[in-house]
């Protein structure tokens, strides 16, 4: 009975090696070599500090800034285990609401940031990806009719003229994947950083 039980034991061991530790590792070492960036993570670092990733979005409160879209991700409440307060951008908890058409609490929340984004810019029209939140809460990118409808508020808050904000708006914009895949788009935390030294 041994006898037939031998080869698959073995055969399993082989297997598990060969997929669960040989082919794992060696797909990390390539990716090291191939996209030596991406492979960490794709940090950013500001004075030889990393103060984030370009795949996931921050959460930037101050006029002074761009803001992403909106995060539904949560964290235990310090204060009671048993609930979850927001925590936006919470990369330990991605996901969605999950509040449907039907939701009150959203379409309440929706209302309040379409009346929110419309006083800082009256004659525009809000682009929808100020308003709803990714299905992780965790997209650090925006379209760029979203960059380009705060541009008045950021201008007006760091005492700038519109048209240098909005170019380099512009400049940040980036294509679609391989002229095919995704949509353009805007990576909030690089547009803000690249604010910050354009202001200096």
């Amino acid at each position: 009975m041994l006898r037939e039980f031998r080869p698959a034991i073995l055969i399993l061991l082989l297997l598990t090696a060969i997929t669960g530790v040989a082919y794992p590792l060696a797909m990390t070492a390539i990716a090291g070599v191939i996209f030596p960036k991406q492979a960490q993570g794709s940090l950013i670092e500001k004075d030889g500090k990393v103060i984030g990733s370009a795949l996931i979005g921050q959460e930037f409160k101050t006029d002074r800034y761009f803001h992403g879209r909106p995060s539904a991700t949560t964290a235990p409440d310090p204060a009671d285990s048993t609930k979850t307060v927001p925590a936006p951008y919470n990369a330990a908890n991605s996901g969605g609401s999950n509040l449907g058409p039907t939701s009150k609490a959203l379409a309440d929340r929706i209302n309040e940031d379409v009346a929110k984004l419309k006083a800082e810019n009256p004659p525009a029209p809000v682009p929808v990806d100020l308003v709803t939140a990714s299905g992780s809460g965790l997209d650090p990118d925006i379209s760029p009719e979203a960059a380009l409808f705060q541009v008045p508020r950021v201008a007006k808050a760091r005492s700038l003229p519109e048209a240098p904000v909005r170019e380099l708006v512009t400049e940040h914009i980036q294509g679609r994947m391989a002229g095919l895949l995704g949509e353009n788009r805007v990576n909030v935390l690089a547009l803000n950083l690249a604010l910050d030294q354009a202001s200096q």
